[in-house]
């Protein structure tokens, strides 16, 4: 199972995220839930890179394991925006694939 952290701060506002694992819905290569999941972090990763002025505080990536975990330092405006962009569609293939996905947030 793929399993998402979200942080927020205090008042809900995403500041990065953790996903881990694999989850099972096909041999790696065929699996569309992980092929979605990790084709919406890394653009996003990607995007904040590209479109703000912002730096991760944290980015760990171990693509053997399943692993990527990403914290800005300050979240701008825009970095927010895709941030949530992101957790709406996480949010969206969570929902059509709950056994394949959970999400979870936790406030740092």
């Amino acid at each position: 199972m793929l399993k998402v952290t979200v942080y927020r701060d205090s008042d809900g506002h995403p500041e990065g995220f953790q996903i881990s694992g694999h989850s099972g819905y096909a041999d790696a290569g065929s699996d569309i839930v992980c092929s979605a999941v990790s084709a919406l972090a890394e653009n996003t990763v990607n995007s904040i890179e590209k479109f703000t002025g912002d730096e991760p505080e944290v980015l760990a990536v171990n693509e053997e394991e399943g692993f990527l975990s990403y914290r800005l330092k300050t979240v701008s405006k825009e970095s927010g925006l895709l941030l949530n962009s992101l957790v709406l569609g996480l949010q969206n293939i969570a929902d059509s694939y709950r056994q394949f996905v959970q999400i979870r947030f936790e406030e740092v």
